[in-house]
């Protein structure tokens, strides 16, 4: 017997009960041209502006304005160490220590910085294993660092791929490749939690999995931070990446995060590339210092923080600490949960979820795939005051996210789609 049941009333109890519901008030939600509010299910692709966002950049301007310079250690929120407002709050949101975590650049900046320290090929090993449908920004960084090393890309790109007449990946399979040609792989690079199908991988096996065939071990985590409990420091990857667009709210292309290892904090040895943000803090502004590098996660940051930019995030942060990962997560299950008890209400013939239905191994995202549906289906729900996602060849994204979106919400998607399907 589920759960879950059926009926507006239910959803409506739901939200009630739901002691988050409150937050959906302190998030900006999209209006259709009649001023009713549109059922908002992309914060896998961009997550909405919460209210106090704007009050934090506008310090920052008045600041400014009123000071110039001297804002680098007069403002309100001193600039010179501003990224260091975000590194706590971060981590927490990762599931990392402080000193494993910076908030810089964007974030396949962020993987070429990450592999310039840790792909290390050499004669023998020196290929790199990804996902076959990681996103392809992903595929296209490492294809340019085979190349950048004189590697043919084909040649040196491994591909973790699902099974015939499947849409998900197999750890048995990582395993057989690992058996295989573990010697020959210098770095696993997977996307933490796959954009397409949902699938939210277990980071510590594959880092098991990998170290135990000398294999540097990084992950994607852009559909994850936010999104997931990553428990970064204690899956042992060696390096993570992530945006802070989607599921923390920061704004289109804001900044990116990354994660390295606390057991490389101090290894000066590791070769990177290095700007005077990376140099040590007390004799930075001397100016005519040989490099000195500064410890963990920091020592990758080249350049000054973009303050307005930080801004944004420091507000989205903030509401992260004030709540926890752990609530959010507990209310994504539910949320999503729920969806997929709506979804399959509508017939196996007709719906087919392919993201996992195990709840430990997605977030809050679910891919469906419609029976001989195209794109005009994604466009009719559009039409109808749904926000969601098309993705080539068959794929509708939907991501309640459990900051803003409501059991309503959910419930009045899967009418429209109800709706839409039986015209």
């Amino acid at each position: 017997m589920s759960k879950y049941k059926l009926g507006l009333e239910y959803a409506k109890e739901q939200d009630q009960n739901d002691e988050l519901s409150h937050y959906r008030n302190q998030f900006h939600i999209p209006k259709n041209k009649h001023g009713h509010e549109l059922i908002y299910m992309t914060g896998n692709s961009l997550g909405l502006q919460p209210k106090s966002t704007k009050s934090y950049i506008n310090q920052e301007l008045e600041d400014w304005a009123k000071l110039g310079v001297e804002g680098h250690l007069e403002a309100k929120n001193p600039w010179l160490p501003y990224h260091e407002f975000l590194t706590e709050s971060m981590a927490n949101v990762v599931g990392a220590k402080p000193i494993e975590v910076i908030v810089m650049n964007t974030l396949t900046a962020n993987l070429h910085f990450m592999m310039v320290s840790f792909y290390k090929p050499t004669k023998t090993r020196y290929k790199i294993l990804i996902e076959s449908d990681a996103f392809p920004s992903d595929k296209y960084a490492v294809e340019s660092q085979l190349r950048h090393h004189g590697i043919d890309d084909k040649e040196g790109l491994i591909l973790w791929k699902p099974r015939k007449n499947e849409e998900l990946l197999r750890y048995e399979d990582l395993e057989a490749i690992l058996e295989t040609q573990g010697d020959e792989i210098a770095l696993i690079m997977i996307g933490g939690v796959n954009y397409y199908t949902g699938q939210y991988f277990d980071l510590k096996r594959i880092t098991e999995l990998g170290h135990k065939n000398n294999c540097i071990v990084g992950f994607d985590c852009a559909h994850g931070a936010g999104n997931v409990e990553l428990n970064l420091h204690d899956s042992g990857a060696d390096f993570a990446v992530w945006c802070t667009y989607k599921y923390l709210n920061s704004g289109p292309g804001s900044l990116a995060g990354a994660f390295v290892h606390e057991r490389h904090a101090y290894d000066k040895n590791l070769n990177r590339f290095t700007g005077w943000w990376s140099h040590n803090k007390q004799t930075r502004f001397n100016m005519r210092d040989e490099f000195d590098v500064l410890p963990g996660a920091e020592g990758w940051q080249l350049s000054n923080p973009p303050i307005l930019s930080m801004a944004a995030i420091k507000a989205s942060l903030d509401m992260f600490n004030e709540v926890g990962i752990n609530k959010l997560n507990d209310k994504s299950k539910k949320l999503t949960g729920y969806f997929e008890f709506l979804l399959k209400q509508l017939g196996e013939d007709t719906i087919k979820i392919i993201t996992p239905n195990n709840s430990e191994e997605r977030g809050c995202q679910l891919s469906i795939q419609v029976k001989n549906a195209n794109k005009n289906l994604h466009n009719k729900l559009t039409e109808a005051g749904v926000i969601s996602d098309w993705r080539e060849p068959d794929v509708i994204r939907c991501a309640p996210v459990p900051f803003y979106n409501s059991f309503q919400d959910v419930y009045n998607l899967v009418e429209k789609l109800k709706a839409i399907l039986n015209e």
